[in-house]
């Protein structure tokens, strides 16, 4: 124990008594816990069966209109935070549905999106003028106080995991939002533009990023499945993530997003990992195959489009059935900026 918590004693408590009425409190009674010896979070692991919540977000797709609900989510509460409507301390975590025929109306917000899309094809997001058609398993963001709004054109519906940063700027007071003056904002840049322009290895010669946020903002699947299948022929893997990459921001080489980093990894069939832990708590997401995950003192058996939690400094260890591929996000880049990450290495393992 890092700090000995003071005996109690009746005149120590008519003291408290005393200076409570002036809105004053006695530090030692709390500073264990405000200055733990290591991350005490109030999340718990827990995962979610696609399968079930799919039921659930169908049922309320006839009970609600998008343009109704503004966005039709049912949000993924962490079991340890049940009405915090978050998933991490600082992530906001939900699955969305729209279906054929349907618009999300048009509104920016001070809190950073991403979107990952699980199932179906023929939707689209539209980013400051530019629409983007969604895959599975493309990864999409919407960046802080940017209209955005999401169609679906096609004949089936359309689901993906969002991600935002809610949690953190609540914690701020630094929340804004607003609607566009019309449902859907008018589309002035041909789709595919800012892939064009920005994705490519290549930048306009008078490019100057305006923010810490990537010009890039869809990032297809079928690109990032390529390059690990070409880097797993390679190279040995990682002990703990097998193949693991981190989603950049092609303007500075950082994360996508000021708040929130995302990554993509392979885990190939067989593959035994090793225990490993980090301050960031981490939001995962199977996008093929199947296996485990050991996540403190529990098992998770997940497949495809399950979404399971890993808090902060609690250790976890990836075991695929066959060949699997995660998509995860967190709130590293914050805590790397504050100096604050740290992760434990499998030499390390407690």
């Amino acid at each position: 124990m890092l700090f000995q918590q003071p005996t109690s004693s009746d005149e120590r408590k008519v003291f408290y008594e005393r200076i409570d009425a002036h809105n004053l409190t006695p530090l030692w009674e709390v500073l264990g816990a405000l200055v733990p010896p290591q991350p005490k979070s109030p999340c718990v692991p827990a995962l979610w069966r696609y399968d079930v919540a799919r039921a659930f977000l169908m049922e309320a797709g006839k009970l609600i209109t998008a343009r109704e609900a503004e966005r039709r989510v049912l949000v993924l509460e962490n079991p340890g935070m049940r009405g915090a409507s978050s998933i991490t301390h600082t992530l906001y975590a939900g699955l969305q549905l729209i279906l054929p025929g349907e618009i999300a109306p048009s509104h920016r917000h001070s809190q950073s999106a991403l979107r990952f899309v699980v199932e179906g094809e023929g939707a689209y997001t539209a980013v400051d003028g530019e629409r983007v058609t969604m895959h599975p398993g493309d990864f999409i963001i919407t960046p802080s106080w940017t209209y955005h709004d999401h169609g679906n054109p096609g004949d089936e519906p359309v689901v993906w995991l969002d991600g935002l940063d809610i949690p953190m700027v609540a914690f701020f007071d630094a929340g804004f939002a607003e609607r566009y003056r019309d449902e859907v904002q008018p589309v002035t840049k041909p789709e595919d533009d800012a892939l064009a322009r920005y994705g490519a290895a290549l930048l306009p010669v008078d490019y100057e990023a305006p923010s810490l946020t990537t010009p890039v903002f869809a990032y297809p699947y079928a690109r990032s499945r390529e390059a690990l299948e070409v880097l797993r022929r390679s190279g040995p893997l990682h002990a703990c993530h097998g193949l693991k990459l981190q989603y950049a921001n092609p303007a500075s080489g950082g994360y996508p997003m000021p708040t929130i980093a995302a990554f993509l990894q392979l885990l190939p069939r067989g593959f035994d990992g090793e225990p490993y832990r980090s301050t960031d708590g981490t939001v995962y997401c199977v996008v093929e195959g199947s296996g485990r995950s050991t996540v403190g003192d529990q098992d998770f058996e997940w497949s495809a489009r399950d979404v399971f939690v890993v808090p902060s400094w609690c250790s976890v260890a990836h075991r695929a059935r066959d060949d699997a591929v995660l998509f995860s996000f967190s709130d590293r880049p914050v805590q790397k900026a504050m100096g604050l990450w740290r992760e434990q290495a499998p030499a390390a393992s407690a």
